[in-house]
């Protein structure tokens, strides 16, 4: 007999591990809080890596879809220090083609119509969590053999099985929005993302789909409530104010508002003892920040491997087992990375160490 398989959360993670269950003739049911698909912006662009997000992919059988929406020129990478000047650079071919880019809201698109309708519950919030059982807000309990938390950074499924909680890296982003992607900045940010870095602060751009980018002022402060302050354009610009005027620009001509975005993760090595009928995926077991550039990808192998886990396995928890033993270690060394890349980016001497890494893995593609 078939468990019953309840996933929190209808973001990428969710949506691929219940597309990789029913592609393996196994049912499941997502739970999300958002109304519809679109209901909030998606966020930015990806690069999906071979051996995690696109290998996902493949075991949904998604390939041919995400490719008709991908964009390889989003590959490039353009690093500069805060005078603007160019410290290196390479170009989409020269990156080897491994990680092609493809918009958040895009990726979603592509997970929520592979799904037969009525696997996702949209607008139904989680509002308590027990082995075997989801309540949601509007009071109906769901029973399941397996609940698994894809829920985030703030799981509410998380707490059944770890103690741990994401703490503030100390590292803040203030993100803005530009339109005149093809116009006045499309030299600077180029065909894919930019950072021009420098100690303890940096701008990072990307280019998406649409003619858009998105930039992210990242500032570095002991207090993460301080970040709400520097979502004013002008006190943001304040604190750029030692870069160069066509930097600053990507600040002072943006469109629409400044979002604040503290930085947290949970500890590196982050791992629980097996508790039946329940586990984690992505952010809800692994959150870190974004410079290893895995979230997304950790998220989507997590799942595949766990639905695949489950439709190789007798019974539930002899999968779980498998799924995390396997998914522990690949998660620290992410978490790890991520976490020193962090401190590298920023660091004084900035972009110098993040220019040599880059080299050194230019030089081995």
């Amino acid at each position: 007999m078939m468990p019953a398989i309840a996933i929190a959360g209808g973001g990428l993670g969710g949506l691929t591990l219940a597309r990789v269950l029913h592609a393996r003739g196994i049912a499941a049911a997502v739970y999300e809080l958002e109304a519809t698909p679109g209901a909030r912006d998606q966020g930015g662009t990806l690069d999906l890596h071979e051996e995690s997000g696109l290998r996902a992919l493949a075991e949904a059988g998604l390939l041919a879809e995400f490719r008709a929406c991908a964009r390889e020129e989003g590959e490039a990478l353009r690093i500069l220090d805060r005078h603007g000047v160019v410290r290196f650079e390479e170009t989409a071919e020269a990156s080897g083609g491994t990680r092609p880019e493809i918009d958040r809201g895009a990726l979603k698109r592509i997970l929520v119509e592979s799904l037969p309708g009525g696997v996702v519950r949209w607008g139904a919030k989680v509002t308590a969590v027990s082995p075997g059982r989801l309540t949601l807000g509007t009071g109906e309990v769901v029973e399941a053999d397996l609940v698994v938390g894809a829920d985030g950074a703030w799981s509410k499924v998380r707490p059944l099985l770890s103690d741990a909680v994401p703490v503030y890296s100390g590292l803040s982003f203030v993100e803005a929005r530009l339109s005149d992607a093809d116009g006045r900045f499309a030299a600077l940010v180029g065909p894919g993302s930019m950072f021009a870095l420098d100690a303890g602060k940096g701008l990072i751009a990307q280019r998406t789909g649409g003619g858009w980018i998105r930039v992210y002022a990242a500032v570095e402060t002991g207090d993460p409530g301080a970040v709400a302050e520097l979502s004013d354009r002008d006190r943001l610009l304040d604190a750029f104010a030692d870069f160069a005027p066509e930097l600053r620009a990507l600040i002072a001509d943006h469109d629409g508002v400044l979002v604040p975005r503290p930085i947290h993760a949970l500890p590196v090595g982050h791992r629980w003892a097996r508790v039946p009928g329940v586990t984690l995926l992505g952010d809800a077991a692994h959150v870190m920040s974004p410079f290893a550039g895995e979230g997304a990808n950790l998220a989507m192998l997590d799942a595949a491997e766990l639905a695949l886990a489950l439709a190789d396995h007798d019974d539930v928890e002899s999968a779980l087992s498998a799924y995390e033993a396997a998914m522990f270690p690949r998660a620290e060394a992410a978490a790890r990375e991520s976490a020193d890349n962090l401190e590298a980016c920023f660091a004084p001497g900035a972009p110098a160490a993040m220019v040599e890494q880059m080299t050194r893995l230019s030089a081995d593609h």
